[in-house]
């Protein structure tokens, strides 16, 4: 797919005749109206708990879901994936709330859409192709676990009754696929159980308990803080690290919802769109966030939604919800999210990664690198932290393997008069490292041929050893002929050779 540009159309052909498409077909239309209004009531609760994380007020998280999900819905690379305000990104700005208060904390939102817009311009989004698949594995399962693990606060400390509610629930989101797909099963759960909870008056933990909801809409914010560079030298730490952490988990979710969907999605674009969408939230005094990966499944995978229609939806939806039916709305039991969520975590996690058949066949290396992707995400509760450890053992461990490949073999003429080495494989920094302990110096004849043919120099490491054999054998009084080296070697060996001390 060609790179996106900021000029390029909202819709490109295809999306918009999927969209049209959508919207002449009844059925394929209330799949996107009803996994729109699903994710909306899913919404609500992440979104105040999210505030809470940050410390700032619950309308600020409400607002910025509503802002992110309808801009992203616009202007995103990846149709029907959902954004809008998230943990991630409270936890990484929630120390700027704590000393410097709200419009600082907006300012620092704003500077990080602009961040990420500089990203997607820059083509930030290549780099998804150095994520390895052991490292996306372990994303995926460790997101399943975090879901899980925030759901549990939920079970601790309430009313025995919550429980049979939310056993209620799983069983209706786990069983109800099987007879029909014409409703979404999240949202029959929360039909069902709220209307138990109020005609039975079941006394639980309800959506208004985690704290007020709006009833207003957005009003334009401009940050009240002094524009000059001691501010900037404030927030921009926040701001990178906020657009850093976004960028990855949406990209991460975006690629997770091209293998469900088996359909491509512009990252470059979703890039620039999620920047667009932090500035928009943070001029409308929003959190800002990035893409949500339990929203994002229940309106991919639970409720089958494909299009921009769904993402749209679930930004107005919300809105209506908490400012004209706040009082409806407040009413959900937390007992059915709760069971929803459950149900996401287990639909998302990587079952098939961890079959006893799966292990035996996969190189250890590859499920190490899981296993460490999933304990460094779970532990930080850091996205960034946990994919960025998981990437460096990958590399760490890929260039230990690859360093094993590279061979000197050794061959004397039929005279004695010449020793050929031929060095076979490629040569970096860790595979250079052992070169120079590869020749004979003190028995090698007076001529010496190094054939490269069958490797690469890929770094200033491998011309570093190179240098150090030729300058040995010039002390044994040895002459040394490297031949059969590729244009790129020559010219990086042209470059630096006899220049590395």
């Amino acid at each position: 797919m060609p790179q996106a540009t900021m000029t390029e159309p909202m819709l490109t052909p295809v999306e918009r005749q999927s969209v049209l498409r959508t919207l002449k077909s009844p059925r394929h239309l209330k799949t996107e109206v009803l996994g729109g209004l699903v994710v909306a009531l899913a919404l609500i609760p992440e979104a105040i708990a999210f505030s809470i994380i940050a410390g700032v007020d619950p309308r600020i998280g409400l607002f910025a879901s509503f802002t992110m999900a309808v801009t992203i819905s616009f202007v995103g690379g990846r149709p029907a994936m959902i954004s809008a305000a998230t943990g991630a990104v409270a936890l990484v700005i929630a120390p700027l709330v704590a000393s410097h208060g709200t419009n600082y904390f907006i300012a620092a939102v704003i500077l990080a859409g602009i961040f990420q817009v500089l990203f997607g311009v820059l083509g930030v989004a290549k780099l998804m192709r150095f994520i390895p698949r052991s490292v996306m594995v372990g994303f995926v399962n460790s997101l399943a676990i975090l879901i899980f693990s925030a759901q549990v606060p939920e079970l601790l400390g309430v009313p025995w009754m919550v429980y049979p509610l939310t056993a209620l629930g799983l069983a209706i989101v786990f069983l109800l696929p099987r007879l029909t797909l014409a409703v979404p099963a999240p949202l029959v759960v929360i039909v069902v159980v709220t209307a138990l909870a109020i005609i039975a008056s079941i006394t639980v933990p309800t959506v208004a308990d985690k704290g007020a909801l709006p009833d207003s809409l957005p009003s334009l914010f401009i940050p009240d803080v002094p524009w000059n560079l001691e501010t900037l030298s404030i927030i921009a730490p926040f701001a990178l690290a906020m657009a850093l952490v976004g960028l990855l988990e949406s990209l991460l979710t975006a690629k997770l919802v091209d293998d469900i969907t088996d359909t491509p999605s512009n990252k470059s674009r979703e890039s620039w769109g999620q920047g667009v969408a932090n500035i928009v939230t943070g001029f409308f005094g929003g959190m800002g966030g990035c893409a949500m990966i339990g929203q994002t499944m229940i309106n991919v995978k639970a409720s089958g939604a494909r299009t921009r229609i769904s993402t749209f939806l679930a930004g107005v939806f919300l809105l209506i919800l908490v400012v004209s039916l706040g009082g409806i709305v407040g009413l959900i039991p937390m007992a059915a999210l709760v069971a929803v969520m459950i149900f996401v975590s287990v639909a998302t996690f990587d079952w098939h990664s961890i079959r006893p058949a799966t292990l035996r066949r996969m190189p250890k290396s590859e499920t190490g690198v899981m296993l460490l992707t999933v304990i460094a995400v779970v532990l930080t509760e850091n996205l960034a932290i946990g994919v960025g450890i998981g990437v460096l053992a990958a590399m760490v461990l890929f260039a230990r393997r690859v360093a094993h490949f590279v061979t000197v073999k050794r061959t004397l003429d039929d005279d004695g008069g010449t020793a050929t080495y031929t060095v076979d494989g490629e040569l970096f920094f860790a595979s250079s490292n052992d070169l120079y302990m590869q020749f004979e110096y003190a028995l090698d004849p007076e001529k010496v041929v190094i054939d490269m043919s069958r490797s690469h120099v890929w770094d200033a490491s491998t011309v570093a050893a190179i240098d150090a054999v030729t300058e040995k054998y010039r002390r044994h009084g040895t002459d040394v002929v490297i031949i059969g080296l590729n244009e790129a070697s020559v010219r990086i060996r042209e470059r630096l050779g006899g220049n590395l001390g």
